[in-house]
């Protein structure tokens, strides 16, 4: 591997080359002759999706939160949006149970061992196998922060790396924290639920989003196009979805920040039951009409969504809904909601 020089360096890390989108700073894609920029530096490591929505939202909440991080992630349009200005290593995509790709970041992260981070922090999922158990070895500190969606226990991942002493394991909800397990803060503090006003008086304009997993939910496009009024403006995202017979304009996805412009003027927003799309709609004001996904239909591994969506309803931040209950009078309901800002949260404590 070669060494960058001090120029090249000093380039990078102001951001002069890279990917360059009109609307946004550069997204520097790093190479792997630039890989001796991690030395030092913070590591922050998450799949693409609600994984990544939430270390980009705890990212200043870190140590050493000063410091431009190197990100590690898979290249979406998600990711190349919420990660405009900073600097990132594209790795493979890891999808659940997906053995051969965790073995690919492996030898990405063995090749981080030349030019060692400070400290590496991952919200999972998969991905975190491949990099925090190697690195925690060497001697770096590895932090596994598990996914806010895991409301009673930790994901497989997080069971996985709980059994290795070395990575530091974390919890979003503190009724399941333990001696190994220790509460950090959540990404859904700082957020309350108050009546809207003033509250639409007609639905004209609607947000529906299946998020990135690689899942389909035609259970829940088909049920939204049945309820939703027929002269609204819709914005579908739908993933891996097939909506062939549903006679919508969909997209399969979408960059964060359109998505997020167009849940900031929707009347209503109807997602699937994943933390970055409940924590979008969150951040645009907006309460979300969440609808679970069921593995009993192939459209999830396990029943986390269910407990995620009961979760933020019983916080009063959501509409919980399964999907044949799915109703217009729901999403009326949603719409006279808005989600409104109460401090700033702490510091997450990583000991």
């Amino acid at each position: 591997m070669t060494a960058v020089t001090d120029a090249r360096a000093h380039q990078l890390d102001l951001g002069t080359r890279g990917l360059v989108r009109s609307d946004a700073a550069p997204l520097v894609s790093l190479e792997p002759e630039d890989l001796s920029l991690i030395e030092g530096r913070l590591l922050l490591v998450a799949n693409a999706g609600g994984h990544l929505s939430q270390l980009a939202r705890l990212r200043p909440r870190l140590p050493g939160a000063g410091r431009r991080p190197v990100w590690v992630t898979s290249e979406t349009p998600q990711s190349r949006s919420l990660l405009a200005g900073e600097m990132v290593l594209w790795a493979p995509e890891v999808a659940p149970r997906d053995v051969a790709n965790v073995a690919r970041c492996v030898g990405l992260a063995r090749k981080m061992l030349r030019h060692p981070p400070a400290m590496v922090v991952s919200t999972g999922s998969g991905i975190a196998l491949g990099f925090l158990p190697l690195l925690a070895a060497a001697g770096i500190p590895a932090h596994y922060v598990e996914s806010a969606t895991r409301v009673e226990g930790p994901s497989l991942t997080g069971r996985i790396l709980g059994r290795f002493p070395p990575v530091r394991v974390h919890t979003q909800h503190p009724r399941w924290a333990n001696r190994r397990w220790s509460y950090t803060g959540s990404v859904f503090e700082g957020f309350a639920a108050v009546p809207r006003s003033p509250v639409p008086t007609r639905i004209t304009k609607v947000v529906v989003t299946v998020g990135t997993l690689d899942f389909p939910f035609d259970r829940m496009l088909r049920r939204a196009a049945a309820v939703i009024p027929g002269d609204a403006e819709v914005l579908w995202q739908v993933g891996s979805s097939d909506v062939s017979q549903l006679g919508i304009d969909a997209r399969r996805t979408v960059p964060a920040d359109e998505l997020a412009a167009a849940i900031a003027e929707a009347d209503v927003v109807i997602a699937h039951a994943g933390t970055g799309s409940a924590l979008a709609a969150h951040e645009a004001g907006r309460c979300p009409l969440l609808i679970t996904r069921e593995p009993a239909f192939g459209e999830h591994v396990d029943d986390h969504q269910a407990q995620t969506a009961g979760y933020l309803s019983d916080l009063g931040l959501a509409v919980s809904r399964r999907v044949p209950d799915l109703r217009l009078a729901d999403l009326w309901e949603a719409a006279a909601c808005q989600i409104v800002p109460t401090r700033q949260p702490e510091p997450l404590v990583l000991a």
